[in-house]
């Protein structure tokens, strides 16, 4: 009898630690993984045989090439992409079909997706591969022409997940993304760690990872290259039921971009607050930290510190003219009908701009061919800007003009001839400038104007600010 007892024993024991690592291998559910054959309905099999018997791991097996259409993650489920193992967006455009922004449907489509959903997890070290050169038109020098659609821009988002909580993305790699790579909306406790996202600098939309209106975010040890932003924090106008961006971590990531590796708008109906973004290294970008405000919603308690910021000059393709730092609040603009249509409310022909007040800069060197630019639509729109240990060396490094700020997209000139200073601060509120310095490179642009410049400044502080010129 005491050994039967031992044996049932031994086999519960068996069970639980079975039921505990329950795994979905999705060969097992018909997919084929030749790189040819559409696995999508045997993936969402699996993934849905998961969930059902109550969450597990959907495994993703090493060795293939797993061509899919779009597919939906569900609650209680670990995808885990093996190394070796790669998940491809088929290029067949007329499966894409899902706006990713509701009737919203000339902003691309989702391909893997996900609504409402409980401790979701993506992880693994294989590749999860948009295929966005697909989904292009003619290449040029430093963009790809983008293909006309009539309704539905059938560019597919990377991965879409709404209204999620307790979410969990590591160790994966993104990479060639049509549209926007991972965009959660309305998100809650978010870890984003240890991920590789690679999307080819000339597609633009290609946005790494945008937070839209979620919370409780952080985002660590990535590293990032991405035709536009790279992060970029925001609250979409469609999704305006989630209500605001806030509690923000980025640390110890590494970034490049066409466009600005950390953005904080343009499209911003509510408030994104208390963010906290250190220890980061942007090399080689457009822009780097920017804070894009163009509509009526506002920006408060964002903090900067430690970075390594290299900025250089790209085409009029692309939003920025290499600013390092960059802060702009002016209403959209109206004139076009992308920005104009879905981006301004409901009835209204005219938009507002909500406030940036209580940003903190500490402890960055910003090295590139423009400097920190900070312009408002008025006084009251930009306030209590802090620089602290902020040094600016500006040097020539491209071929590309230089000499034009960049207010895209607004209701006042976008792209304007100017000198530029190291630090420029126009129509502000009050700005603090303390331990900060210019220095003037070896090739200075002739485009150069004052190492600090102020226009229409409420109250300005400055103590040890210093410039200089790099000897040869």
């Amino acid at each position: 009898m005491k050994i039967n007892i031992l044996i049932f024993a031994a086999l519960l024991l068996s069970f639980t630690a079975m039921a505990q690592n329950k795994t979905y291998n999705i060969k097992n559910y018909g997919a084929v993984g030749d790189g040819k054959t559409n696995d999508a309905a045997a993936i969402q099999k699996a993934i849905d045989a998961c969930t059902a018997a109550g969450g597990g791991q959907v495994i993703v097996p090493a060795g293939h090439v797993f061509l899919t259409g779009p597919f939906n993650l569900k609650s209680f489920i670990d995808l885990r992409v093996e190394g070796g193992a790669k998940l491809l967006a088929s290029p067949d455009e007329k499966i894409y079909t899902k706006s990713a922004f509701k009737e919203n449907k000339g902003e691309g489509t989702i391909w893997i997706g996900g609504e409402k959903l409980e401790q979701v997890s993506i992880s693994g070290t294989g590749i999860i591969d948009g295929n966005g050169i697909s989904f292009m038109g003619e290449e040029l020098s430093d963009s790809y022409v983008l293909k006309p659609f009539n309704v539905v821009d059938p560019r597919p988002h990377l991965l879409t997940l709404i209204g999620c909580n307790k979410l969990n993305i590591d160790g994966v790699t993104f990479q060639n993304s049509a549209y926007w790579t991972v965009h959660l909306v309305g998100c809650n406790d978010v870890s984003i760690s240890n991920i590789t996202l690679l999307n080819s600098i000339k597609i633009r939309n290609s946005d790494g990872i945008d937070l839209d209106h979620s919370k409780n975010v952080r985002i660590n040890n990535c590293y990032i290259e991405s035709g536009d932003d790279c992060i970029c924090l925001k609250n979409r106008r469609e999704y305006e039921e989630y209500g605001a961006c806030e509690n923000i971590v980025i640390s110890n990531c590494t970034m490049t971009s066409s466009s600005c590796a950390i953005k904080i708008g343009s499209e911003n109906m509510d408030r994104i607050s208390n963010v906290l973004i250190n220890n980061c290294n942007i090399k080689k970008s457009n822009r780097g930290i920017g804070i894009q405000n163009r509509d009526e919603g506002t920006v408060s308690n964002v903090v900067f510190s430690n970075l390594l910021i290299e900025s250089k000059l790209f085409s009029d393709v692309w939003w920025g003219k290499a600013e390092p730092i960059y802060i702009t609040a002016y209403p959209r603009a109206t004139s076009n009908n992308k920005d104009a249509g879905w981006r301004l409310p409901k009835g209204q022909i005219q938009g507002k701009v909500g406030a940036v007040k209580n940003i903190y800069f500490s402890n960055i060197r910003c090295t590139g061919e423009s400097g920190v630019y900070i312009s408002g639509e008025s006084k009251d729109k930009i306030a209590e800007i802090y620089f602290d240990q902020v040094s600016v060396h500006l040097d020539k490094t491209t071929n590309e003009a230089g000499g034009i700020y960049d207010r895209r997209p607004s209701n006042v000139e976008g792209l304007v001839k100017s000198a530029i200073a190291g630090f420029y601060f126009e129509n502000t509120g009050y700005i603090s400038v303390l331990n900060s310095n210019v220095a003037w490179g070896t090739n200075k642009p002739d485009y150069a104007g004052k190492a600090l410049e102020q226009k229409n400044v409420s109250k300005i502080r400055i103590v040890n600010f210093n410039e200089s010129t790099v000897e040869k």
